[in-house]
């Protein structure tokens, strides 16, 4: 019998009921599977907070959504009744074997960079005539671009959350654009988290590498792949790299080398982006993808909001929101993007230190404006390693968009003539905002406020 036909009747736990639990208690139920909702944070009729009321005996297996934990005591009482437990990228795996055996699956990930990869990636694809859908952690969930969609490829985005729980699924192409201090609460320890990034090259064909990434590069040692590194430097074989102005590929062509596309076709042309636009090519090319497609695709493309996204300029002042920086590395490549900025910083850090980004980045900052939980946090590193860059905190205020209103003020008083105020909070925004979406909203509605735009 098949896996699908095997559901009707089943007993399914599904661990989550947020943007990936849904979909997968829609595709079970459609199914005829019985289905058992448990999510600890949400209370409603259709939806467990616990094990309670379950007979673990007579369920067949369970589903788990992403930030899940395997010491969670929930999951635990599953393991121990012998229950297997998949994840959603599993099961969208599955799936896809018996609707879809000749679709081809591609995945990244990163510490930063993730969507702006995965959706070049999409992007160069569909330039290139070929049907492809970016999911997993973008857009839609694997199992909704499996079963709803006729594409011939799927660009999954996964996060270390999803990595951590999924074994099954296999890949044309996989690659990784950098591992740096993020999410080290959930994972316990940076090697943890580096660990589970790296379990995307489990079940690849090729894997294709940062070679600037020292993390990475030392990981990838114990590597028994083929491997496609990318970097800023002159590329020799099996790599892609720049040279002058190109980006050029000696790994997936026959003759000596092809240049896919130039720096002025990138916007913005900095160098984390410019290798976002390299993992991406790399993904096209294992599957086929022109190089005058590549180039296309990317003079076209546009960032997402809330990344390096200008919210105004006035006065010789550039005002730049890139509230999607929730961790050190993703703040450092933007304050490396800029000459000199009134760096505004502060939130949740997750169990990462400033240290290393305050060493990296103090010539570039002008004044720092602090906000949230672990604003204290960032004002220690800047003490410790930076000592003459100025630090203004902002704690008194009503609600989330007085807080931006104050801080622009504050940014507006110490900006100048050719000063950057920037919006790289280094730190989630759930201690203060909804999600780093609103943060981002809120800093332009302010900015436009003040600026009577």
């Amino acid at each position: 019998m098949s896996f699908i036909s095997s559901l009707s009747g089943k007993s399914v736990v599904v661990f989550g009921a947020g943007v990936t639990g849904q979909p997968t208690i829609e595709f079970l139920n459609s199914k005829s599977a019985k289905t058992i909702l448990v999510d600890e944070k949400l209370t409603s009729p259709d939806i467990s907070n616990d094990l309670s009321n379950v007979d673990l005996d007579k369920i067949d297996f369970a589903v788990v959504s992403p930030g899940w934990k395997v010491d969670n005591p929930l999951i635990l009482e599953l393991t121990r009744a012998g229950v297997s437990i998949i994840s959603e990228i599993d099961l969208a795996w599955r799936v896809k074997q018996e609707i879809r055996p000749q679709q081809k699956w591609l995945a990244l990930t990163g510490t930063n960079g993730k969507t702006t990869a995965v959706q070049m990636a999409e992007a160069m694809l569909v330039a290139d005539g070929q049907n492809a859908v970016a999911c997993g952690n973008i857009g839609i969930t694997a199992i909704e671009a499996v079963i709803n969609s006729e594409a011939e490829i799927l660009i999954l985005e996964l996060s270390s959350f999803q990595l951590e729980w999924s074994v099954e699924a296999q890949f044309v192409s996989v690659a990784i654009l950098n591992i740096a201090e993020d999410h080290i609460d959930w994972h316990g320890s940076f090697d943890n988290y580096a660990n589970a990034k790296f379990k995307i090259t489990n079940n690849a064909e090729t894997v294709i590498l940062n070679a600037l990434d020292s993390a990475i590069v030392r990981r990838a040692k114990n590597l028994t792949h083929p491997i496609i590194w990318f970097s800023l430097e002159t590329p020799k074989p099996h790599q892609l790299g720049l040279v002058e102005n190109l980006i050029v590929d000696r790994a997936f062509i026959s003759d000596e080398a092809e240049a896919l596309f130039e720096l002025s076709d990138i916007n913005p042309a900095v160098p984390h982006n410019v290798l976002n636009a390299m993992a991406a090519a790399g993904l096209a090319r294992s599957v086929g993808s022109r190089a005058e497609s590549i180039a296309q695709a990317l003079r076209s493309f546009k960032l997402d909001h809330h990344r390096l996204e200008i919210v105004a300029e006035r006065n010789g002042v550039i005002w730049i929101d890139d509230s999607k920086a929730t961790n050190p590395h993703a703040a450092m490549a933007a304050l490396n993007s800029q000459l000199k900025s009134i760096w505004i910083a502060g939130g949740l850090a997750k169990g990462a230190t400033m240290d290393e980004l305050v060493k990296s980045c103090s010539s570039r900052i002008k004044a720092a404006i602090l906000i949230g939980s672990d604003g204290p946090l960032i004002a220690s590193a800047l003490a410790e390693n930076a000592p003459e860059i100025p630090i203004h905190h902002v704690n008194e205020y009503s609600d989330s968009l007085d807080l931006m209103n104050k801080v622009v003020a504050v940014a507006a008083g110490l900006a100048v003539s050719g000063d950057t105020v920037l919006l790289a909070p280094a730190c989630a925004s759930m201690d203060q905002f909804k999600n780093y979406s609103e943060r981002g909203q809120l800093f332009a509605q302010a900015v436009k406020g003040l600026l009577n735009e």
